[in-house]
């Protein structure tokens, strides 16, 4: 099965624009509020245009009332974490009955609807010994090269394209940590080669391409904790997801990762069952309006918040939470 519409936003965006804006609408179907009580389809909430000073940025096409759903999002690309790989769907990340996860050594699905999405790419998945490649990134603490397995996966399969991710932007890498995918990689590409996978079919898996995408998926990864079914409401979602247990696993979403960051944000992210997101409004906000989300804690001071934004992301906030100083 093809991959997210969002993966076909790439091409799209990279193309020049006249008006440097984009309509998002052609090409997504958006979950809103107000879809349910009009007979026709309501305005696309969202384009994504150039910002004074962060690059691309998204913003609402219409006024948008606080605790509004304004859009879902399916991830382009997911992986369980670790600690809760065999607790949660190996495709969508919902959490498994008890009874589901009695054999720790087997992976599961939530569903016959997402083994069959997943099927191609698990099927080449689980023809390799990862043995290896496992054992390292879990000794060095490592969580994002298994979102390149999964893609490598994905590509080889045929459901998605090696150039999927090419539009997010890469984080800065050092030359310590670029030693340090090239292991990776190595026990990446060697797993593949032992299970005799013609050569025109991961012809795309070099180094220079592991590293790309990782550099990538780095910065534009959301750390996945679920709120659970129970927290529909924005206030109580928003708690949940604070209080949650673990990260359940990462996703990368092509749409969501457009969207820049403000210490006092106007939007906000959830996951309630799987991972797909749900953008919230946190306030009421006009039309034409940027929509922020937060990438850190909120709760921070302002000093830990730079810190962690320079470190993680690359760049100085100048928010006007920041610049007061607060």
């Amino acid at each position: 099965m093809p991959l997210s519409p969002l993966l076909r936003l790439a091409s799209y965006l990279t193309k020049p624009n006249r008006a440097n804006t984009f309509n998002l609408f052609p090409l997504i179907s958006f979950s809103t509020t107000a879809s349910s009580e009009q007979n026709h389809s309501p305005p696309p909430p969202i384009r994504v245009a150039l910002t004074d000073s962060a690059g691309r940025g998204v913003f609402s096409t219409r006024p948008i009332a606080a605790g509004d759903l304004i859009h879902t999002a399916k991830p382009a690309l997911c992986h369980p974490s670790l600690s809760a790989i065999h607790s949660v769907c190996y495709s969508c990340l919902r959490k498994l009955p008890i009874s589901n996860h009695s054999q720790p050594q087997r992976v599961s699905f939530c569903s016959h609807d997402c083994q069959r999405r997943s099927n191609e790419y698990f099927d080449v998945e689980m023809k390799a010994n990862w043995m290896a490649f496992d054992d390292y990134c879990r000794t060095h603490g490592l969580k994002y090269p298994f979102l390149v397995r999964r893609l490598a996966c994905m590509v080889i399969a045929g459901v998605a394209k090696s150039d999927s991710l090419d539009i997010l932007q890469p984080a800065n890498l050092t030359p310590n940590m670029i030693s340090v995918m090239e292991e990776e990689f190595a026990l990446l590409r060697n797993a593949f080669t032992k299970i005799f996978i013609a050569d025109e079919h991961i012809a795309f898996l070099t180094k220079q391409w592991y590293i790309s995408v990782l550099a990538r998926i780095r910065i534009n990864a959301f750390r996945i904790e679920l709120a659970g079914g129970l927290y529909e409401d924005l206030l109580s979602s928003a708690v949940a997801s604070v209080e949650a247990e673990a990260a359940v696993g990462n996703a990368v979403y092509i749409l969501l990762s457009l969207y820049n960051h403000d210490c006092d944000p106007n939007a906000h992210i959830i996951w309630v069952d799987n991972a797909n997101a749900k953008l919230k409004a946190l306030r009421d906000i006009d039309e034409g309006e940027e929509l922020r989300i937060c990438y850190i804690d909120t709760s921070l001071d302002r000093h830990a918040r730079q810190e962690l934004l320079y470190q993680g992301f690359g760049f100085q906030c100048n928010c006007s939470r920041c610049l007061q100083g607060d």
